[in-house]
């Protein structure tokens, strides 16, 4: 097998503590405050009831259990105990009723917040995401938030409030032994389900990390479905894949097994409970201490308190597997964010849309620097072109000016405000970008076009298509305008993509335009095609182009030769060819390749 499949990325830090992640959703719960007032106090009102139920089966029973018994009074209290079950149950009912919309829109905030905190996060972290387990991490998360208030609030309270009303009813209408022994079972219970819960939690954490692992690992394969046809390698990505399921089923058997030990603890201490409670009861009726109505509600109460009791260890553990997701989900909104608007940034005020970037040096990482000390201005209007061979720094050109990332030394500024002092949506409203690789939504080729500027009239989607010489084709299509692109928009070829990435860019109408190699994927014909276009765009704006075949910037007013992440040589298409230097030498060796190819 192949070593990366022995590779696993380590676990994840357990994240906050318990009480901290359950803390962060009350904010959530309480923008609805009167409605969960209002459910609490139904939640009592439904208890009271269901703890007043034996007390009147009691009554009902000693006025049965006499040698001449009336009907009238056992009446009253047989009417009151049907008055007392509907009580419960409806109060229990309004409850769920009310407190749904408080859940609902609890899931849905914190559920946005992550969504949006995750398009506010850099570049870097989702170049080295997995898709498939954060999606994982966010379902599972929000469907957590609702199970953990709906356990916490209308579980765990009423069940613990109903046990601390029976040992005290117990202890005051019979004696103080049956107080002690609900009290002592109840403690033995919940010591029992705390102490092998939270040894049993690390296995479901791990497992959850895992199971994230396998879905990212199989979302990517799915994605790159061609890629492992290519190359068959289908039995590696099943492999992989499965390496993930291999320890992920054995963090799962091992969840088992301590499970089935937590459940024969549980009920070894309710059957104790029990038995100690019948006996002392039956023992009270024999002695005459107790009537028989007694013995019937101390039974009643058992079945009523233990009923609940022996899902409390089954709550308690989802409870923590439940705080485990929701762990994960808030660990997101944990992720600092690298790029953020200052605190006094203010929109950016395009004029002429002139852009400099002054001694920029800049780093991905510490120990290994992309740009040293770059220098160059783009006056408006006008087209500037940086070329090189691969890892010169020319795309980290227009990451830096998107404000994908910070310089880490120097300054870029557009009309001479400073881009980490302006607001991040002002500067991308003003900047569009025509990138390599294409990438479209799953959806109508209308809406890929519209994407560039939502609120767009069709009209303007339309001009927008007409002018990117891509109208025709889409009216061609048997669905038109309403054609899904599919997946990444791989149903459409590279150019067609191309032409629908210049439409959307033409109805943004940027005042500057960045061209990342933008046709470098395409074959001569296409790009010679939509090149032309692009210089067409380019010709009114301020604009940077990036590109490896120097056959496409020769009209640039400025070409900027990199290498290294420096400058070595400027100037235009035909100094740079007199100079004899290294572009020179690029354009040699490229004429050399094109004519081999001819």
């Amino acid at each position: 097998m192949h070593p990366a499949l022995h590779s696993h990325s380590p676990p994840p830090p357990l994240g906050e503590p318990s009480m901290r992640s359950i803390s962060r959703l009350f904010p959530y719960l309480w923008e609805f405050r009167g409605r969960v007032l209002l459910a609490m106090a139904l939640l009592v009102g439904a208890k009271l009831a269901s703890v007043a139920v034996p007390l009147v089966l009691k009554e009902i029973i000693d006025a049965l259990d006499k040698p001449r018994p009336e009907l009238v009074l056992p009446l009253a209290f047989i009417l009151g105990y049907g008055i007392l079950r509907f009580a419960s149950t409806t109060f229990a009912d309004l409850r769920d009723v009310i407190f749904a919309k408080v859940t609902q829109r609890a899931m849905r905030r914190i559920s946005m917040a992550v969504f949006d905190h995750l398009h506010a996060l850099s570049l870097r972290f989702h170049l080295e995401r997995q898709t498939g387990g954060i999606t994982r991490d966010i379902e599972r998360g929000a469907r957590a938030v609702s199970s953990l208030v709906g356990f916490l609030l209308f579980r765990i309270t009423p069940t613990v409030l109903e046990i601390l009303m029976v040992a005290v009813i117990l202890f005051v209408k019979l004696d103080w032994v049956f107080g002690v022994i609900t009290l002592v079972t109840l403690a033995a219970y919940i010591g029992f389900t705390v102490t092998i819960t939270e040894w049993r939690t690390q296995f479901v954490r791990r497992a959850n990390t895992l199971d994230s692992e396998a879905y990212g690992r199989a979302i990517d394969s799915l994605l790159n479905y061609e890629t492992v046809k290519y190359f068959g390698n289908e039995q590696y990505e099943a492999a992989r894949y499965d390496s993930s399921l291999v320890e992920w089923e054995e963090m799962a058997l091992k969840s088992q097994r301590s499970l089935g030990l937590l459940n024969a603890a549980q009920a070894l201490t309710i059957a104790i409970g029990v038995t100690l409670m019948v006996l002392r009861a039956a023992d009270g009726v024999v002695k005459g201490t107790l009537t028989l109505g007694d013995l019937v509600m101390v039974n009643a109460f058992l079945l009523q308190m233990f009923q609940p009791l022996s899902f409390l260890g089954v709550m308690y553990r989802q409870i923590k597997e439940s705080i485990t997701d929701v762990e994960r989900m808030f660990d997101l909104l944990k992720r600092p964010c690298e790029v953020e608007d200052a605190r006094d940034a203010r929109p950016l005020d395009v004029q002429a849309g002139s852009v400099t970037f002054d001694r920029v040096s800049f780093a991905y990482n510490p120990d290994r620097p992309i740009l040293h000390d770059v220098s160059f201005a783009i006056p408006a209007g006008r087209t500037v072109a940086a070329v090189g061979h691969s890892g010169a720094g020319k795309s980290t050109l227009a990451r830096l000016l998107f404000r994908f990332y910070d310089v880490g030394a120097g300054s870029i500024r557009i009309d001479g405000q400073d881009i980490r002092q302006v607001k991040q949506d002002s500067l991308r409203a003003a900047i569009g970008v025509v990138p390599q690789d294409t990438v479209l939504f799953n959806d109508s080729i209308y809406y890929n076009i519209a994407y560039g500027r939502p609120e767009a009239s069709r009209d303007e989607v339309i001009e927008a298509a007409r002018a990117a010489h891509i109208l025709h084709f889409i009216e061609s299509l048997p669905q038109g305008w309403d054609t899904v692109v599919g997946e990444r928009g791989l149903k459409l070829s590279g150019g067609e993509k191309q032409r629908v990435a210049i439409a959307r860019t033409l109805l943004k109408n940027p005042s500057i335009l960045i061209l990342d190699e933008a046709t470098s994927a395409l074959d001569t014909k296409t790009e010679k095609a939509i090149q032309a276009e692009l210089l067409e765009i380019a010709r009114s704006r301020t604009s940077l182009i990036i590109a490896h075949r120097l056959s496409t910037v020769v009209e640039a007013d400025e070409i900027l030769v990199m290498e290294g992440g420096r400058i070595v040589e400027r100037g235009r298409h035909p100094d740079l060819l007199a100079r004899n230097g290294v572009y020179a030498h690029m354009w040699a060796l490229q004429q050399q390749a094109e004519d081999a190819t001819v």
